[in-house]
């Protein structure tokens, strides 16, 4: 029974990562906002979902928006940097990480939180959806978003999706299937993951990690092979002696009738609850083969177990069916090409290499990976607004993993940052229709894409160019160009320098270089984009060999240029779970 309706400009279900950003962003804009969440923290994969390692927009240029604005609050809220895993160059403790955006939400006085509540149905007239009921209360409002892990609300409300692959016949996507197989069947999404933090208890005897039901040590056997058990655990080191296990090789990654997800609750629950349990299994399995050093972290997560993600990773949820479906090509390099081609209506950029998730199984995709800053990155690809609106439906937007994309396209737009764009994006154009009261469909792209350039806040990136910094002072110049002649946009992804010295000092310049250190040594040009570094100053590290990266494109430039084995001075951060220098400056360039 309902006991109370509220009413609001915008309505978002769902706290995760998508959904807590649109809900920022169209508090931010103005619009009366209703936030409500099923956890007690917000932020979904980066967060409550214990993921705090993200991968994909690593490369300063991609760190604007939200997405920017988290690096830089976790920069100043944790102690000792964020250089701890070699899987991402973020990583940090979850629970700094729910704590920034309960700060932002608390900042909004035009933003409403609760949590604790899940939809149970969605108001509808004819074809525009006016509210959602939860357990003993209501909202109306003019514009809701579904930012559910699952696309929760498309169920509810009868609107169109997608669950499971297209064939290739579909839309032609190279790596597609050409008929459905055992695999299709299998797995008709991507495996989640229920991460667990571990803990390295040093000279301690961790507890004992108990054996979930059907534990089967064979699953996990060779885990970290070609690894080892080093490299295996420092995959997702975090702070404090803590290790996220979200380990896709013989691991916890768990798939077995994940169609159960979206069948009903109670089938829902059951295979949560295995997943939970597999991950339990793997980590007595570590236990068992590396010792009682390692056991459960104590006090990570709200909730009991405190070592257990409040709920799985979800890598792929129920798809819409929107106005523009993203394919894999898309998100492919375009011919001769470093980018992907972008769209008329791009709101939200992301570089991830095309992953998916299948335990036990290799499945080939098209590569879009590309050598740069001395490592591998992703090709740059956009997001179009239109995915993120219903065919046939009004008053509604997706702002998660729920978006408008193939299957084998979601491998690489369900990534945290590209997620937060997206959220960022469906926020400010929620506020626009409560502004201009239009519907989603018919808000002018150009003043959406205007506004997000725009925001006082935090700034998005639309167009991905490597080589344009936030701080740069053309960037909002070289981003309304490329929107008003994307025949002009560069399949380099490079704007055109305009001299030698395009990159000035400024304020986030030195803040970076404030925070790393200065070493001397000989350079060695390996290999196009493959730099190692033997030092020479300062004493304590005296001939270590360390790989060079950077995410400066200026930095890049400089280490594609620099003379093989010549004496180098270069400030930057050095990753021990990477072995490498995180390089910031070089030679005073």
């Amino acid at each position: 029974m309902v006991n109370q309706t509220y009413t609001a400009d915008v309505l978002v279900v769902g706290g995760g990562t998508g959904g807590t950003a649109a809900a920022i962003q169209a508090a931010g804009r103005g619009a009366k906002t209703i936030l409500v969440s099923e956890f007690p923290w917000l932020g979904g994969m980066l967060t409550s979902a214990g993921v705090s390692a993200p991968d994909g927009n690593e490369l300063e240029a991609f760190q604007t928006g939200l997405w920017g604005a988290f690096l830089h609050e976790l920069r100043q809220r944790q102690p000792g940097g964020l250089d701890n895993s070699w899987v991402s160059f973020f990583s940090y403790d979850p629970r700094i990480g729910a704590e920034i955006f309960a700060d932002w939400v608390q900042e909004l006085p035009n933003l409403h939180w609760i949590s604790g509540q899940v939809p149970i149905e969605v108001f509808r007239q004819g074809d525009l959806i006016t509210g959602v009921r939860f357990a003993d209360f209501a909202v109306t409002a003019q514009i809701i978003l579904d930012g559910t892990e699952l696309g929760d609300l498309l169920a509810l409300a009868e609107i169109p999706y997608r669950w499971g692959w297209e064939l290739q016949s579909e839309w032609g996507e190279p790596s597609a299937p050409v008929s459905f197989n055992s695999l299709t069947q299998r797995y008709p999404v991507q495996a989640p993951t229920y991460v667990v933090i571990m803990q390295d208890f040093g000279e301690a005897i961790a507890p004992e990690i108990p054996a979930a039901p059907n534990y089967n040590p064979s699953q996990f056997t060779g885990a970290w092979d070609g690894y080892g058990a080093e490299t295996f655990l420092n995959y997702g080191r975090l702070p404090g002696g803590l290790f996220m296990m979200n380990w896709p090789i013989c691991g916890n990654d768990y798939g077995e009738g994940v169609e159960r997800l979206i069948e009903s609750d109670v089938s829902r629950g059951a295979f949560i609850q295995e997943s939970r349990w597999h991950s339990q299994n793997f980590a007595h399995f570590i236990q068992k083969q590396l010792g009682r050093r390692y056991g459960l972290a104590k006090k990570v997560f709200p909730h009991t177990p405190t070592a257990f993600a409040l709920h799985p990773y979800y890598r792929e949820s129920r798809r819409l069916v929107g106005l523009t479906t993203v394919r894999e090509q898309d998100i492919l390099p375009i011919a001769k090409g470093r980018v992907a081609s972008i769209f008329n209506d791009a709101i939200a950029v992301g570089n991830y290499a095309n992953d998916h998730h299948y335990p036990g199984v290799q499945f080939p995709l098209q590569p879009k990976s590309i050598r740069w800053g001395g490592r591998w990155t992703g090709t740059p690809f956009t997001i179009p607004y239109s995915c993120l609106i219903p065919a046939t439906t009004d008053g509604f937007l997706v702002c998660e993993k729920n978006i408008s994309v193939s299957h084998i396209a979601n491998g690489a737009t369900r990534l945290q940052p590209v997620v937060m764009g997206i959220g960022q994006a469906a926020g400010m154009a929620a506020a626009m229709c409560v502004e201009l009261n239009c519907q989603p469909r018919d808000l002018p792209v150009r003043a959406l894409q205007t506004a997000l350039l725009a925001d006082n806040r935090s700034k998005a990136l639309i167009i991905p160019l490597f080589n344009l910094p936030p701080n740069h002072s053309d960037w909002r110049h070289w981003q309304l160009y490329y929107l008003d002649n994307p025949q002009a946009y560069p399949v380099s992804g490079d704007r055109p320098c305009q001299s030698g010295n395009d990159y000035p000092n400024s304020a986030f310049d030195k803040a970076l270089i404030g925070k790393s250190n200065c070493f001397k040594g000989i350079f060695h040009h390996l290999s196009q984009q493959e730099y190692r570094f033997t030092v020479t100053a300062p004493a304590a590290y005296l001939g270590q060999n360390w790989q060079l990266v950077t995410l400066r494109s200026h930095i890049d430039e400089q280490l594609r240029a620099y003379p093989h084995e010549q004496l180098v001075t270069l400030w930057g951060r050095q990753n021990h779970s990477g072995n490498w220098l995180l390089v910031e400056h070089l030679n005073g360039g």
